[in-house]
């Protein structure tokens, strides 16, 4: 049996989750349908989404139908839990981008669409709602062509749209416009085709189908459906082409293992629970499985437990191969990210969407929590690695990255629910970066001068491009000492960067290792190791920070802001009043595009700014203003650069670095 691996995306609130409902049922899954609004939706298991009636987390069900076993991964919807998605991407091999026949295209569909198309993920449309009132179809088609893609075809058409006894009618062979519409989508990609369309020669309709199916796998056009998930209107032609358009898994189960691990949750004894797409070759019970962090060596686990997943649940298996996904027990030290297995999997997908723009701090209720809070926010990040907890031991403060303020609320709920844990937050704050501005060098030689450390080590810092992250490169021989000690060198490189001279993360830029030396491993005559003649990797661990921010200081950096691209539609009459407000917001904007009795407006304007926007643009505009906004680039701080305090060490204070890491290695011993 064929194993497809689906998507299904969506912005909030248009209807994904009804879909996966829909088509469950349809495939015999379930004998009910579920309501989000009634939270009894198979997808959304979590108490919190229930209650929100969102989607927070992705969600894994499975369905057969024509042969075919369909696994589906229900994504989260809201802007503020776009990591869910980010993870989900990787391991699909089709998606369904749903759009509300109501709504129409909105913030979080375009940003979708772009990452599919950038991965080249076949895509299949469904327009929902075709049976709510202000349902549209022909005009919708054509903002779809003009705002996601002009690759796209409607497969049918819609009677009685915007009530409830909407009907859709699939195209067929007898309609000659639907084939002449296909003709001249697929002849921009196919030469034979072309040339047949330039002749007035129309292929035979078998000959355009299969075209379709071929060129909708290479995710070049979209071929899109009009229904309704609460009718079921349309769905069965959206089902025919799941199996008809999309390709079905590749991978040879005999191969090497080789898999992605895109979600980890937690058993009810607490152990970890890893969902993975497997590439190829097969996991069993008891294997010894190889886990690969992106920042050490591989790591074993032995697998303890296997379950797949089978028309709707989740059964236990002596092993899973390829194509499949897969929930694995055993694999103690495994993120999310990790690939597993003895290859890496085949062309890893880079980071589709922004990292969080926003921080905040969270506070116990109780002081006495403070412990626990911390296990609990590390749980959450093991989930979410994106949270990237950061812990102040200076200020006692824990911080939590996020996405948006709604975000703030589920982990609020999430902490008191699953931990009971009390808590409150901070002032939301906005996250900078730092990049540097120029070039810097130091350099640190072992027994010489203030070194106290065994170790030389010269370090070199230029800029690189943005968006390009930390390059580190080795401009010394790999064996002129233990490998061990450059690889001490790199990872204290990254982990040093991570506060910059304003105290934020430096990105950006290439670190060159220009100098290196140690003392070989001395003994006394009794062949005891003797810590004060012999380098050791924490030497190198120690000096590099000192070294690191000498450069840096010599380069000088700069702190960024990030700046969201937005799309605001107001009254035409509010034009006059939200203008003098994007001012004060240091927003840009573009010359307004008149459309109609409204202004469409486009430009540019701070993350630091955009929930201000939100909160004063429903009194200026009679709640008919529409906003839209999503993170574009990072630019320079207008006015003082916002300062954080360095936490538990701090490079640029040698004297005080110095004394924190006398006091760590007293405490941990003479062997250190």
């Amino acid at each position: 049996m064929r194993t497809l691996n689906l998507g299904i995306l969506a912005h909030v609130d248009a209807g994904k989750t009804s879909l996966t409902e829909r088509l469950l049922y349809a495939a015999g899954v379930i004998d009910e349908l579920g309501s989000v609004d009634a939270g009894s939706a198979r997808t959304d298991s979590l108490a919190l989404e229930r209650r929100r009636g969102i989607t927070i987390k992705s969600a894994v069900v499975s369905f057969v139908v024509d042969a075919v076993a369909v696994n589906l991964i229900d994504t989260p919807g809201h802007p503020d839990f776009i990591a869910e998605v980010e993870r989900v991407l990787g391991v699909l091999d089709g998606a369904v981008l749903v759009v509300s026949a109501v709504e129409g295209v909105q913030a979080q569909t375009r940003v979708l669409m772009r990452a599919l198309r950038r991965l080249g993920i076949p895509t299949l449309v469904f327009v929902n709602k075709v049976d709510r009132p202000g349902a549209r179809d022909e005009d919708l088609l054509r903002s779809i062509s003009a705002r996601l893609t002009t690759g796209v075809i409607a497969m049918g058409s819609v009677a009685g749209l915007g009530t409830r006894d909407a009907r859709c009618t699939p195209y067929g062979e007898a309609d000659p416009g639907f084939s002449a519409r296909l003709l001249e989508l697929l002849a921009e990609h196919d030469d034979g085709l072309l040339d047949a369309y330039l002749e007035e020669r129309p292929p035979a309709y078998p000959r355009l189908r299969s075209e379709l199916a071929a060129q909708t796998r290479l995710g070049l056009v979209h071929p899109l459906y009009y229904g309704s998930a609460i009718t079921g209107a349309g769905v069965p032609d959206l089902i025919g082409g799941l199996t008809e358009l999309l390709p079905a898994a590749e991978g040879r189960s005999g191969g090497p293992v080789s898999g992605t691990v895109f979600k980890i949750e937690r058993g009810p004894d607490g152990e970890r629970i890893a969902y993975a797409r497997l590439f190829s070759g097969t996991v069993r019970v008891r294997d010894r499985l190889p886990v690969r962090h992106a920042e050490t060596t591989a790591e074993e686990g032995k697998v303890t437990a296997i379950e797949v997943f089978d028309r709707g649940e989740a059964v236990g298996r002596s092993e899973a191969g390829a194509g499949l996904i897969a929930r694995i027990r055993g694999l103690d030290g495994v993120r999310v990210g990790d690939p597993i297995g003895t290859v890496p999997p085949p062309n890893p997908r880079a980071r589709q969407f922004a990292p969080p723009t926003l921080e905040t701090v969270v506070v116990p209720a109780e002081r006495t929590d403070r412990g626990a809070l911390h296990l609990a926010l590390a749980q959450l990040a093991e989930q979410d690695p994106l949270i990237a907890l950061r812990e102040d031991p200076v200020r006692r403060e824990i911080s939590v990255s996020l996405y948006g303020e709604v975000q703030k609320e589920v982990v609020q709920a999430t902490l008191a629910d699953d931990f009971g844990v009390e808590v409150t937050f901070r002032e939301t704050t906005t996250i900078c970066i730092e990049r540097p501005t120029g070039s810097g060098s130091a350099l640190e030689i072992i027994d010489t001068g203030a070194n106290p450390f065994l170790a030389t080590v010269g370090l070199r810092v230029d800029p690189a491009p943005p968006g390009s992250g930390v390059e580190f490169r080795l401009g010394v021989e790999l064996g002129a000492m233990p490998y061990t000690f450059f690889r001490a060198v790199e990872e204290t490189v990254r982990e040093t960067l991570s506060q910059g001279l304003c105290g934020w993360r430096v990105t950006d830029c290439l670190v060159t290792m220009t100098r290196s030396g140690y003392w070989p491993r001395q003994s006394h005559a009794h062949a005891t190791f003797d810590k004060s003649m012999s380098s050791t990797a924490g030497d190198f661990r120690n000096l590099t920070p000192l070294v690191l921010m000498a450069a840096l200081t010599e380069a000088g950096t700069e702190v960024l802001e990030p700046v969201h691209r937005f799309r605001l539609e107001i009254p035409a009459d509010a034009y006059g009043v939200v203008l003098p407000v994007l001012g004060r917001l240091r927003a840009v904007p573009g010359e307004p595009v008149p459309m109609g009795d409204a202004y469409l407006i486009e430009g540019e304007i701070p993350a630091a700014r955009v929930h201000d926007l939100e909160q004063r643009l429903p009194p200026l505009t009679s709640g008919e203003g529409v906003l839209e906004s999503v993170f574009d680039h990072y630019a320079p701080v207008q006015g003082p650069a916002p300062t954080r305090p360095r936490t538990d060490h701090d490079p640029l204070n040698r004297e005080e670095y110095l004394l924190r890491v006398l006091r760590r290695v007293s405490r941990a011993g003479p062997s250190h």
